[in-house]
């Protein structure tokens, strides 16, 4: 089991996308691995003949063996004189009663002979998949259906839990001017559409990516995590890490589940190219494209429930990152201006911080940075 994210532990097999026996190609994929963050596709890092030795379902922490693939010399599992399997006794009876095929199960006995416990432990990792599930109980709330997380909705519980329980956050709120940017935005806009109104080309011949309220705050954030250093950090092991580059997660909501992909370097990519990597990783995500490289990377992170018309929200710290920051939606209300109460254009940000390495004046004039780079957008084109 390959390490597929930085915060990976374990893996479950959800789909084996060769069979066992089969000819492979280094690079060509193997199967579909659910990990804490998404779930992926392995490839394979060799050419030869597949032998698969966690089944379907399985869970399997990193390091342990899932499958093996040889030069095509190798034999098929050791079978006994009628052709069957090498299984104790024991071991049959214990399969037969919870569903495990003997095919998929590795031996760990003498000659490969598949004992109880490899039995137990494949079972184990089936889960749900090889017992039949309890019937749904009816009392006063009705029918009550009990559901099992997948492997993503696990870690994604274990690692809020972990961050809510082991980190001593505050929150900073911020209120953001958002005329200019609404009017820079819609000036992109229309430099996107030539006088025919069609949709003009960027300068590697792709489409013109017109740039989200959402991608201007990535770029805001980028610009400021590199003059705010604690911002880019993280407490690890009673000491700080600060980090070289500058790389921004972007949280999108996907299958039931909450994916975080990485925008590399976002300090010192320009407005346009944020916008068109933002959405190419969104669309990745849904598509349960994804790869484990472009999950992995990320030293702060940017949450928007703003389409869900939500105003203001607190967001939970990605651990081991110093903070995160939430995005409300973007609203017209009244404000005073010169004496006088207008229209106004706002939204709200909060900045969530671990006080152990981001304090409170710091992490205030960060979160004033950002706001400050959002009222005056054009430094975002810089």
């Amino acid at each position: 089991m390959p390490r597929l994210s930085d915060s990976m532990e374990e893996g479950t097999i959800v789909r084996w996308l060769k069979h066992d026996g089969d000819l492979v190609s280094k690079g060509e994929p193997l199967a579909e691995v659910e990990t804490d963050k998404a779930t992926v596709t392995f490839d394979a890092d060799a050419d030869g003949t597949l032998r698969i030795h966690a089944a379907e379902g399985q869970t399997v922490r990193i390091g342990g063996v899932i499958a093996s693939i040889g030069d095509g010399h190798d034999q098929p599992r050791e079978r006994d004189a009628n052709g069957r399997v090498k299984a104790s006794p024991l071991a049959r009876r214990t399969a037969r009663e919870a569903g495990v095929d003997l095919r998929a199960v590795s031996g760990s006995g003498p000659g490969g002979r598949i004992t109880r416990a490899d039995v137990t432990a494949a079972a184990a990792g089936q889960g749900a998949a090889t017992t039949a599930p309890p019937a749904p109980a009816r009392g006063a709330k009705g029918v009550v259906t009990t559901v099992a997380p997948s492997r993503t909705q696990v870690q994604i519980a274990q690692r809020m839990a972990e961050s809510k329980a082991t980190i001593p956050d505050f929150t900073l709120h911020a209120e953001v001017a958002m005329e200019q940017a609404v009017e820079l935005r819609t000036q992109l806009h229309k430099a996107g559409r030539g006088g025919d109104g069609e949709r003009s080309a960027a300068p590697d011949g792709g489409a013109l990516a017109v740039p989200s309220y959402n991608d201007m705050v990535v770029r805001a954030c980028g610009l400021a995590l590199r003059e705010h250093p604690r911002a880019n950090a993280a407490y690890r092991d009673g000491a700080f890490e600060l980090y070289e580059r500058v790389n921004v997660g972007i949280a999108v909501a996907a299958d039931d589940s909450l994916i975080v992909p990485t925008l590399f370097d976002a300090d010192r990519k320009s407005l346009l190219d944020i916008a068109r990597e933002a959405r190419m990783l969104a669309e990745r995500v849904r598509s349960r494209q994804i790869t484990p490289a472009e999950l992995s990377g990320a030293t702060f992170t940017v949450s928007n429930l703003g389409m869900y018309g939500i105003t203001s929200f607190d967001a939970i710290i990605n651990p081991p990152q110093a903070a995160i920051l939430a995005v409300g939606e973007l609203r017209e209300v009244p404000v005073v201006r010169d004496g006088q109460v207008v229209p106004g254009l706002r939204i709200s940000i909060a900045l969530t911080c671990d006080h152990r390495i981001l304090y409170g004046a710091p992490a205030a004039e960060f979160l004033a940075r950002v706001r400050q780079l959002l009222e005056q957008p054009l430094y975002l084109l810089v």
